[in-house]
């Protein structure tokens, strides 16, 4: 599960944070740059000791009373105690005022940055970060130059400001090096730039970066560098195609954990090389370290961790066939995640446990979780989309307030001169006349800006729908811009048809086959790379006035708004084979990539009245999962409906092939694989499904 990078390199990554204020190395000094790198391997002792040295801070120089507090804040951070660490850094920022001292208050904005993140404001921490870093340019401090424009990369990119987060990211490699005094912080630079070039899938730089990473950790001798350096290799690795080299990093990893007793981090290594193993369909070797992260997280009390190993566990007795055993330990992992509102993580353990039990022949329990992972897809989505608005609602509303207040500045202005030419008048008639002349000038010029700053902002707010409705990766329409047009279509006008019985639109839902085997294979840069060919083979498929959109990870959604109903079936075995029939060629591989496809008339009308579409596209959605259960590669359609009048919508979307079963679905089915039939079909390699009492479609 790839979930689980948040227990091994978010911890790494964090720790990563962990430099303070350079220090004159007096044996106090030494003591807490000594807690500083324990504090990377076992916080909650390292925090306990930095506590008790406060009887000896009355006597401490202030930056190494500063530097004790960052290590403070930075461990309750990682012990997940974030109001804690946000206390802690109020007090640095404190200290700092009441010394007058910007370098101890920007190191206190630092760590405040990180705690505010933690605590979910992602906007306020990369504010807080940015002006920390801004204050940190005032001063001569290298050292702490370094430190801030480390951390402004991280929380960048978090935020998904990549452009941004390599700016900064690359600025605090050079500082790093130029400060020199302290070579954790060229260590640290480097760990957040390795990371960010895996997130833009960038391999050569991810590798070079990690390269010089791995020289300056074997130089410093530290052992709690060198498992974080192996960390990130293995994230390296295992994102770009090398699974022997990720697998050798967590194993030399385990061994320098178990050396050091370093038990949180073991509990990240051992979810870590469960999910290498489980990739590789290793069941047995998967559960065993799955289960020995599990009884690590109930003795560490880490139930993040818990509840990661207990997914894990479950999906490898579902690859060894003990499928009730792996059920309940993956439910009860997922409702953790559930409980703690970590819909992102919630989200990709449903598509995986569904693949799993898919894998492990129950075929109920995908369509359970599938439905329950596009449930909370569309939740997820529709808050995405209520946040946006409300951004945008402020933005304008305060640009809007903005140009207020200037044009009344000006209006101001203007009574002023007014005023004053009234005073010249019974001196100068004439000088009167010409001030009102040039008063009316200035009010239409100053009126005819704002209309020029109206119309500007009108070009930018288009500007920004036009962003907000496309996929950046593929172009295409995004998931938001097809339900808003939904939602303003006129579904009885569609019903009652200006075209007749014999023109229709049509929905079509399309998954990438084994589309995660490809990112495991060749990394998620390849996986990109297909989703684009599907994305122009569909442009090529399809005409310019269907939308297609990119529904969400590797399925996409193609509305036809009218075309002839015989010709549904033909549409799909179009899509089909026009993606099959390609091969791409990445890095010295070739892919080859199919596709299973669910379609439909639209509007579907099971009675009187016509579906919403919401429920059309699950209906849609259910078929599509019929074609993954039935073999992958073809394409599924639900025709039309039967003797509605003995059973219910409800019924139907609880169990779709049952329903077809019973006579209550008109299905069809596309191969794209098989040879041409021959005449009398003409719809290409497609069939009628007639239901039957017992027989598989």
């Amino acid at each position: 599960m790839s979930g689980a990078r948040s227990l091994a390199l978010g911890a790494a990554v964090l720790a990563a944070l962990a430099a303070g204020p350079a220090l004159a190395h007096s044996e106090l000094d030494q003591r807490i740059l000594d807690l500083r790198e324990q504090g990377r391997i076992d916080p909650d002792q390292a925090l306990a000791q930095l506590l008790a040295l406060q009887p000896r801070m009355d006597d401490a120089p202030p930056l190494t009373r500063t530097e004790r507090l960052v290590q403070i804040g930075l461990a309750q951070r990682l012990m997940r105690q974030n109001d804690a660490a946000l206390a802690t850094a109020e007090q640095i920022i404190a200290y700092g005022q009441s010394l007058h001292d910007d370098v101890v208050i920007a190191h206190g904005m630092r760590v405040k940055a990180i705690a505010v993140g933690a605590r979910g404001d992602a906007k306020a921490a990369h504010q807080l970060a940015l002006d920390a870093e801004k204050l940190a340019y005032t001063t001569n401090d290298k050292a702490l130059q370094a430190q801030a424009a480390t951390t402004a990369g991280e929380i960048s990119a978090r935020q998904g400001n990549f452009l941004t987060a390599l700016d900064h990211l690359q600025a605090a490699v050079r500082l790093a090096r130029q400060a020199g005094e302290d070579p954790v912080l060229l260590v640290n630079a480097l760990l957040q730039l390795t990371y960010l070039h895996v997130q833009t899938s960038e391999r050569d730089k991810a590798f070079g970066s990690l390269d010089e990473l791995e020289k300056e950790t074997a130089r410093l001798r530290s052992t709690a560098l060198s498992i974080e350096a192996k960390f990130m290799e293995y994230e390296v690795a295992n994102r770009f195609g090398q699974p022997k080299r990720a697998l050798q990093a967590l194993l030399d990893n385990l061994d320098l954990e178990r050396k050091l007793g370093a038990r949180r981090l073991l509990v990240s290594t051992q979810v870590n090389l469960s999910n290498l193993y489980l990739k590789s369909h290793d069941y047995a070797s998967a559960a065993h370290h799955a289960s020995e992260a599990l009884r690590q997280a109930v003795a560490n009390k880490s139930p993040l961790g818990e509840s990661k190993a207990r997914m894990n566990l479950g999906h490898a007795y579902l690859g060894l066939g003990r499928v009730a055993e792996g059920k309940k330990y993956y439910e009860t992992g997922m409702a953790w995640l559930d409980k703690n509102d970590l819909k992102p993580h919630l989200q990709e353990a449903l598509m995986e446990y569904g693949q799993a039990l898919e894998a492990a022949g129950d075929m109920a329990g995908p369509v359970q979780a599938y439905h329950r992972e596009r449930a909370l897809s569309d939740e997820m989505s529709e808050a995405q989309r209520r946040k946006s608005m409300l951004e945008l609602q402020q933005k304008y509303e305060t640009e809007k307030k903005q140009r207020q207040i200037e044009l009344l500045s000006r209006e101001n202005q203007v009574k002023g001169a007014e005023i004053d030419n009234r005073r010249l008048q019974q001196r100068v008639w004439w000088l009167l006349a010409a001030a009102f002349a040039l008063a009316s000038m200035v009010v239409g010029l100053l009126y005819r800006k704002v209309r020029h700053a109206n119309a500007r902002l009108e070009v930018k707010n288009m500007e920004l729908k036009a962003q907000s409705t496309l996929d950046p990766l593929t172009a295409l329409y995004n998931r938001r811009h097809f339900q808003d047009f939904m939602r303003t279509m006129n579904l009885a006008d569609r019903q009652s048809g200006q075209h007749g019985d014999d023109i229709v639109g049509a929905l079509f839902l399309l998954d990438v086959d084994h589309f995660k085997h490809i990112n495991d294979t060749y990394g998620h840069a390849a996986g990109d790379v297909v989703l684009k060919m599907i994305a122009e083979n569909l442009r090529v498929a399809l005409r310019e006035t269907d939308m297609i959109v990119r529904w969400g990870g590797e399925e996409f959604l193609a509305f036809l708004p009218a075309i002839p109903r015989h010709g549904i079936d033909e549409i799909a075995r179009r899509i089909l084979v026009g993606i099959s029939s390609q091969t791409i060629r990445y890095q010295e591989h070739d892919i080859s990539v199919n596709v299973s496809v669910g379609f439909a008339p639209y509007p579907l009308v099971p009675a009187d009245a016509p579906l919403p579409w919401e429920r059309a596209v699950n209906l849609v959605d259910m078929a599509l999962y019929l074609a993954k259960a039935h073999g992958r590669n073809r394409a599924y359609g639900v025709r039309g409906f039967n003797k509605f009048q003995h059973t219910s919508m409800e019924a139907i979307e609880q169990d779709l092939e049952r329903a077809w079963r019973d006579g209550f679905v008109d299905l069809s089915v596309v191969l794209g694989d098989a040879p041409q039939p021959q005449p009398p079909s003409e719809h290409g390699n497609v069939r009628a499904l007639k239901p039957a009492a017992k027989a598989a479609p």
